[in-house]
């Protein structure tokens, strides 16, 4: 854990949730480009948005309660400038799911929308990353880690 702008920021976390992240959005890429079924990418893509938004958490040291997609949006919308419509866009991703209903449960298949859909999520959500303060929270890793093992 580093401290940064007096908050607490679990670096690890950050980093294998944004690794992760990544690696799910490159797969779900790979399956839509080798023709798999759109419902496989989407979920895929899905993972990666989670985790993106997982991601984006971490990196301001805050810890969502849920991982569904309106919690993690409800949180991330108080740490960085969310576009309203992409806000919107990735709340209703839950009612894609049927998270949001005990009495309704429902998990319609994915189609070829839903997919395309999740994927520029993910591109969106990528924009949302501050970069310099990802650069300054790896260099304080770097830094104290070289400090623990000298």
């Amino acid at each position: 854990m580093i401290e940064f702008e007096s908050i607490m920021i679990d670096e690890e976390s950050f980093a294998i949730n944004y690794a992760d992240a990544k690696s799910y959005y490159h797969r779900a890429l790979q399956f839509q480009a080798e023709g798999y079924r759109p419902s496989l990418a989407f979920n895929i893509a899905s993972v990666a948005l989670e985790r993106y938004l997982v991601a984006l958490c971490d990196l301001y040291g805050e810890y969502p309660r849920n991982h569904n997609y309106i919690t993690l949006m409800r949180t991330v919308e108080t740490l960085v400038e969310v576009p309203k419509e992409l806000n919107k866009r990735i709340k209703v991703m839950d009612w894609i799911f049927g998270i949001c209903s005990i009495d309704e449960y429902r998990h319609p298949n994915p189609d070829e929308t839903d997919m395309e859909n999740a994927l520029v999520l993910c591109v969106e959500v990528q924009k949302l990353f501050d970069q310099k303060r990802m650069a300054i929270i790896a260099a304080l890793a770097k830094r104290i880690s070289l400090v623990t093992v000298s």
